[in-house]
């Protein structure tokens, strides 16, 4: 039996066709709505799934296509994050056979697959998958500089192996250990989920984040794309937290903040708080906003902002969130960024072992405040020229 998926997002097709092949069909998938009506008919399918919103051809002239110029009875799925009544009730009218809505888990479209089509004869071991195909497709960078110990290799690869829309960028920040060997055995057999992207020379954690987040950008396929910490001292799950609110709002930066509440497992080092609740008051008097807590390594951006955000090279090493948030103060003016920041608790964030950012370091950054107040102090965006990287982009 064949089944043909065409959605314009490649994370939400590979899980689903992973699925489907080991139920025993046969499956064709394609990002491009033109080229899926090719395929379509080279291969006479059984069964087309297909997304609405797609740019050039959408999925409803893909089914006006096959019910309409071709006149054929082929079962059609519509599987979309499009909630809109008026879109569903003309699919239906169109002739589709079963709308799915976004989020979903693969069980369900499994089940009805096999209820329009039936089941091939196989022997159906293994038939339960805890796995949601979700309706937003994230990027993940994570910047890495001598990690080879520290790596949570098993954590990462179960995050991406149990939840579909992900997709992590490892950046090798010139390591002198063995970290890019670690990288490459955690991406192999993952390229389509993972990018290891290498820089020769260490740059330091801005840069390194800088050069992931617009290498992601160009990911069309992506809704949001976010920076986490390799220690994960922000876990994947609050990190998910992060991206459902940016995903049913109208924020444009969900930023993670460690604010130790009641039910919050929030542990730092008794003198980082105090270095922390001065550095912060500093900070809030340079962004006019009371941010709790900017120098959380766990934040989240609609693409639409990247360029904003990322496009020039930082002024400061560590501090560089605080850059963001005042370039996109700048850009957009103070009211505006206000209504498009959000600030968002942690439930855990704990203090890793081995952390690269010494108490030395903490008092180093009052002076990089300075900087940025000075270089920033304009009413105009900075016209830095943005440093030409090196780098290789491991497949």
């Amino acid at each position: 039996m064949k089944v043909l998926a065409i959605d314009d997002q490649q994370l939400v097709l590979l899980p689903l066709q992973k699925r489907l092949l080991e139920l025993g069909y046969e499956v064709n998938i394609e990002t491009n709505s033109a080229k899926g009506l090719e395929i379509y008919d080279s291969i006479q399918p059984d069964l087309v799934i297909v997304d609405i919103n797609m740019p050039g051809v959408s999925g409803l002239d893909v089914v006006k296509y096959i019910r309409r110029t071709k006149k054929h009875s082929t079962p059609i799925m519509i599987l979309s994050g499009n909630t809109n009544d008026e879109t569903i009730t003309k699919g239906f009218d169109l002739g589709i056979d079963d709308y799915m809505k976004k989020p979903l888990s693969l069980n369900e479209i499994c089940a009805r697959v096999k209820r329009l089509i039936g089941v091939p004869n196989l022997s159906e071991a293994n038939t339960n998958s805890n796995v949601m195909i979700q309706q937003r497709c994230v990027g993940v960078v994570i910047p890495c500089y001598n990690e080879e110990e520290r790596l949570l290799s098993k954590e990462f690869i179960d995050y991406i192996d149990k939840n579909t829309g992900y997709h992590l960028c490892f950046v090798n920040d010139g390591s002198k250990d063995n970290t890019l060997n670690v990288l490459k055995e955690l991406q192999e057999g993952r390229e389509d989920f993972i990018t290891v992207y290498d820089c020769e020379k260490n740059g330091g954690k801005a840069e390194a984040v800088r050069l992931g987040m617009l290498h992601m950008a160009k990911k069309e396929d992506l809704d949001y794309i976010g920076f986490l910490d390799a220690d994960l001292s922000t876990d994947l799950s609050d990190f998910d937290d992060l991206v459902k609110t940016i995903e049913q709002s109208d924020f444009k930066i969900v930023s993670g903040s460690r604010i130790s509440r009641m039910g919050a497992n929030i542990t730092k080092e008794s003198a980082r708080k105090i270095i922390s609740l001065t550095i912060n008051f500093i900070i809030r008097k340079i962004l006019s906003m009371d941010f709790k807590d900017t120098q959380c390594g766990a934040k989240i951006f609609h693409k639409d902002v990247i360029a904003v955000a990322f496009d020039k090279k930082f002024v400061t090493q560590w501090i560089f969130d605080v850059e963001i948030f005042k370039r996109i103060t700048l850009h957009f003016g103070l009211t505006k960024a206000k209504s498009m920041l959000c600030e968002q608790p942690l439930k855990r964030w704990i203090h890793a072992d081995g952390s690269k950012l010494s108490m030395k370091d903490s008092f180093k950054i009052i002076g990089q405040l300075a900087q940025i107040a000075w270089v920033y102090r304009s009413k105009k965006p900075i016209t830095q020229e943005a440093v030409k990287p090196t780098f290789t982009i491991v497949n």
